[in-house]
């Protein structure tokens, strides 16, 4: 069996749901993964501040504007008048349910059942489409079996057994069509996988059921050797390994979901990157299987705070860095880069939430200076540790350009330096030109 993942993009309207179904049938089983319609997930987060703003004005404006939009799309999906009906039925009874909201006192939990509502809307619409089309498929709700536990973190053993209970009501069908991205958590509250998770529910569904492939289908030819936003000419790269692929999707890559690797990884599945938009392209097949020696891909990720730690009385005694590590562990701030020296160490984070209260902690016992406004670029690919030129091709791009951090040799799959973000394009241009020739 594979899965198949389909972006907002993809579901973005009648037209590429209809365009969807020469993907979705053929020989096999498959378990389709839908994101909500483009657009949707970020109506609803702004119908949730409304609300917890009480601008019950305001929120069931959104909800109007944006149930027109879908009005129309379903409209335009159906080509039977019954199911126009049963489409505008469907439509009105989502909106109803998120306007049941403007007269409640709004919490979190409510907050996560409205974000919710757009996988259950496409995954419905796109399934009546199938039904109205003649095909065969059943349609399963992800909140049946996709459970998260008390870390938030998946229940594999949970997911295995409730999904097959669902897959075994239905010995026949081949094709099964469900939600991305929602689930429940372990008191059995609706909750979710965090934004862009509908990667990552495919990824959890193929370890489950042990697929043979997960497919992810997004607007783009695969994963790009540089951020074709940014430069001008970049490529697809034809195949990753697990490691290179789940660098540069955490390092900014795009494309594809920081947590999407892991599940697929540990199960050995294999995780093929797929354009709808061109389904005739490559793509990016990600595997076990390492592709030759050389650098593959560049990457940014912005919104970096560096901090640079300085103690003359602690720095080289011993437990100096556990009470560094334990202050960001307290806060469960993850750290993308380190560097020391004799007297200071300089680290990095995403996440500025607690960089008060860290960098307070921290002051305690050193002199903390913070550096917002950075970048980190990441240079991935197959970097053997005893081969000489490959540093040197990549810091020779960065002669003009500041430098604030280098971290090179904790991977062999990834050389990565700390810039200002005002460098950012600069830097990636340059990387081109002497990585790869462009």
């Amino acid at each position: 069996m594979n899965i198949l993942k389909f972006g907002g993009t993809s579901v973005g309207s009648a037209e590429r749901m209809k365009a969807l179904v020469p993907l979705v049938t053929g020989a096999g089983k498959k378990i389709v993964v839908l994101s909500a319609m483009s657009g949707t997930t970020n109506k609803l987060v702004d119908i949730c501040a409304a609300l917890y703003q009480k601008q019950h004005q305001q929120a069931t404006l959104i909800i109007d504007e944006l149930e027109l939009i879908y009005i129309n799309e379903a409209h335009t999906l159906y080509a039977l008048e019954d199911y126009k009906i049963k489409g505008m039925d469907l439509v009105k009874n989502y909106f109803n349910y998120l306007r049941s909201f403007t007269l409640d006192m709004f919490t979190a939990n409510e907050e996560k059942a409205i974000l919710a509502q757009g996988e259950l809307l496409s995954s419905a619409l796109f399934f009546f489409y199938l039904q109205e089309t003649g095909i065969t498929a059943e349609l399963l709700s992800a909140l049946n079996f996709m459970r998260i536990d008390e870390n938030d973190e998946p229940n594999l053993s949970y997911i295995e057994k409730h999904l097959e209970a669902e897959l075994v009501k239905y010995p026949n069908t081949n094709l099964f069509i469900t939600q991305g991205y929602i689930c429940r958590n372990t008191f059995g509250e609706i909750d979710n996988l965090k934004r862009g998770g509908s990667d990552y529910t495919a990824s959890i569904i193929g370890a489950a059921i042990n697929a043979n492939e997960v497919q992810i289908w997004t607007d783009i030819d695969g994963m790009h050797n540089n951020d074709p936003r940014i430069v001008a000419k970049t490529h697809a790269i034809h195949a990753l390994s697990f490691d290179e692929a789940a660098e540069l999707a955490y390092f900014g890559a795009k494309i594809l979901h920081p947590t999407c690797i892991l599940p697929a990884q540990k199960r050995n599945i294999p995780v093929l990157l797929k354009n709808t938009m061109q389904p005739n392209a490559k793509g990016t097949l990600i595997s076990n299987v390492t592709s030759g020696e050389g650098i593959k891909a560049v990457a940014a990720k912005d919104g970096i705070c560096a901090i640079n730690i300085k103690s003359d009385r602690m720095l080289l005694a011993h437990g100096f860095l556990r009470a560094v590590f334990e202050i960001f562990e307290r806060y469960k701030t993850s750290i993308d880069m380190i560097t020391t020296s004799e007297i200071a160490v300089s680290l990095t984070i995403d996440n500025p939430k607690f960089l008060k209260e860290i960098t307070k902690e921290l002051g305690e016992f050193a002199n903390v200076a913070v550096e917002e406004d950075q970048t980190i670029i990441c240079i991935v690919g197959n970097i053997p540790k005893d081969k000489a030129g490959y540093g040197f091709k990549v810091l020779e791009a960065f002669k003009d350009i500041p430098l604030r951090m280098v971290s090179y040799g904790g991977s062999a799959n990834n050389i990565s330096v700390l810039i200002n973000s005002k460098h950012k394009k600069e830097a990636l241009v340059a990387l081109n030109e002497r990585l790869f020739g462009y």
